[in-house]
């Protein structure tokens, strides 16, 4: 009898792009890549933050270096996707989040959201599939989506608009683009802390909402996402497509 050999989960000599680095999911995105082998070209609008995370990461040790890119810039992400030897890899972890009343959404604010949470995902996904294609590779694409794009929410018709636009590109382009052996799907965090949602954990009845839906009663770290990433990024998930992975502590789950 020979025993099943379990998948690695290594990722030395693979070429990672993760937006959204400099902090946050992203940072933790980043983080995870890095260590588990691969060089990460480490994205965020700005660089003050994000020359300071890759400066750590290689102090560690790790293949890391920094690129000033805006998700929004599609002429800058198609360059990206172009001109740099192709991506193993892609994590989009950047997002953008204007909450409140549906009837109080200004169309700029709308714009903004979807720019970043859907556009740019949107052919940041496309030219990354066909840059991966284009070269022979089996390659994975994860987004960080988020809860939201399974339930509605509070004040939050523009986001869970976003997101559940992105889930349903996902599926679209995990059907497109399985035959090429190219591999999409999204992490979809419930309430993480992190500096974005700083201004989310310091109104009290907002917290208490958020650990009532949370089932497992506790609020998300960095840390419960760096383990899906890297699980999506590798070859342990080599048949997972078209997918979401929840990390909501149950929140989903009624």
């Amino acid at each position: 009898m020979t025993l099943p050999k379990t998948p690695s989960m290594k990722l030395s000599g693979k070429r990672a792009l993760v937006t959204g680095a400099s902090s946050g999911i992203g940072q933790g995105c980043a983080v995870a890549l890095a260590e588990a082998g691969a060089h990460v070209v480490c994205s965020a609008r700005g660089l003050e933050r994000l020359d300071a995370t890759v400066a750590e990461m290689t102090a560690l040790g790790w293949s890391a270096e920094a690129l000033a890119l805006d998700v929004s810039d599609l002429e800058a992400i198609q360059g990206v996707l172009t001109e740099q030897a192709p991506f193993d890899i892609v994590v989009n972890a950047a997002g953008y989040a204007k909450h409140g009343p549906a009837f109080d959404t200004a169309p700029e604010d709308f714009d903004a959201v979807m720019n970043i949470n859907l556009r740019g995902a949107y052919f940041l996904s496309a030219w990354a599939a066909k840059s991966m294609q284009d070269a022979g590779i089996e390659g994975s694409i994860i987004h960080i989506s988020s809860q939201m794009g399974h339930v509605g929410g509070i004040d939050r018709a523009v986001y869970c608009a976003s997101k559940f636009g992105l889930e349903g590109m996902v599926k679209a382009m995990a059907i497109e683009w399985g035959k090429s052996r190219i591999r999409i799907n999204t992490i979809c965090p419930t309430f993480i802390r992190t500096p974005l949602t700083e201004p989310t954990f310091a109104d009290p009845a907002r917290v208490a909402w958020i650990e009532e839906k949370i089932k497992l009663g506790r609020t998300g770290t960095v840390e419960d996402i760096m383990g899906a990433v890297l699980y999506l990024a590798s070859p342990a998930s080599s048949l997972v497509t078209g997918s979401s992975m929840l990390i909501d502590g149950g929140w989903t789950a009624d």
